[in-house]
């Protein structure tokens, strides 16, 4: 019997959390995982109580041809990674891995060189969470270690968006 790699596996079930998300333009999964044991998911969407994109119809960013990675203050979403930190506890994500895919809602393809956000990346590395795992395609992955988004401090660039 062929048993999917563990990576692959948790992405997998990232995926599944993913369809949950109420984006119109890109949705994402995350899953923080500690210990072998899941501890928390998130998807993109507006927060609670609040109208999300498919119940407007329209996406803000969108129509303001919004480039990715830039912007985020005009998004109505909640980022599916801090969806998942933010249902979590500190002491259970220090030391944990957080699983991310992203896929386009227009066609369905896995978002080409994923990664979080620069506000993501500062909830992150708060949070505790050691490794991000990024889905690529249905089987290929990136393994990011927390500590060098720590080191190489992309915040302090004019570059924008990724």
């Amino acid at each position: 019997m062929d048993r999917r790699d563990k990576e692959n596996y948790y992405l997998d079930i990232a995926e599944t959390v993913l369809e949950r998300g109420t984006c119109l333009r890109r949705n994402y999964g995350a899953i923080i995982v500690s210990n072998d044991e899941i501890i928390s998911t998130g998807y993109a969407g507006a927060p609670r109580g609040r109208k999300n994109c498919t119940d407007l119809g329209y996406c803000t960013r969108e129509q303001q041809h919004i480039p990715r990675g830039t912007m985020y203050e005009k998004c109505r979403s909640v980022h599916a990674e801090a969806n998942a930190i933010i249902s979590a506890s500190r002491k259970d994500m220090i030391g944990s891995t957080i699983y991310l895919v992203g896929r386009e809602v227009s066609t369905g393809e896995y978002i080409q060189n994923a990664n979080s956000c620069m506000m993501c990346k500062r909830m992150i590395i708060n949070s505790g969470v050691e490794t991000v795992v990024v889905r690529d395609d249905r089987d290929n992955y990136r393994v990011i270690s927390v500590c060098d988004w720590i080191y190489y401090d992309d915040s302090l660039e004019t570059k924008t968006g990724y």
